[in-house]
């Protein structure tokens, strides 16, 4: 049992603790606490997942490009082909929108090439809904 000297010193004989000393009991319970973590078995995270049987899907193929250059004398080419006027871009165009893969289309504008030249080409392209449509070359600006 334990000694409680809270109670006035000048007493002859020092009072005995009336409480339950629990010390021993918590000892018991984490001994009991440590065993239990020790058997509990490992149990590992681990996710079911149903994968894909069969062979992969084939390699997607990249989209063929057509590069339009806009000249300083606001000429067209077409891959390095040079165009008659805006009916031959506009019938080339066409023809790429009819694809089943449409093409990139990629327009590099001279720095001294007229505005309304490139706004014509890349308005044409978008008007016969072509998707795929770039300009290059900006870092020359």
């Amino acid at each position: 049992m334990a000694i409680d000297f809270d109670d006035a010193l000048d007493a002859d004989a020092p009072e005995l603790a009336s409480g339950m000393n629990i010390t021993p009991l918590i000892d018991v319970l984490l001994v009991l606490l440590v065993m239990l973590i020790i058997t509990i078995p490992v149990t590992l995270h681990s996710v079911n997942m149903e994968l894909p049987a069969g062979s992969p899907p084939p390699t997607a193929t990249l989209p063929p490009v057509v590069r339009i250059d806009i000249t300083a004398t606001n000429q067209l080419l077409w891959n390095g082909e040079a165009l008659a006027d805006q009916a031959e871009l506009q019938a080339r165009l066409q023809g790429a929108a009819l694809r089943s893969d449409q093409p990139e289309i990629h327009v590099m504008p001279d720095p001294r090439a007229k505005y309304d030249t490139v706004a014509a080409v890349l308005s044409a392209a978008q008007r016969l809904g072509l998707q795929k449509i770039g300009v290059i070359g900006l870092e020359a600006y």
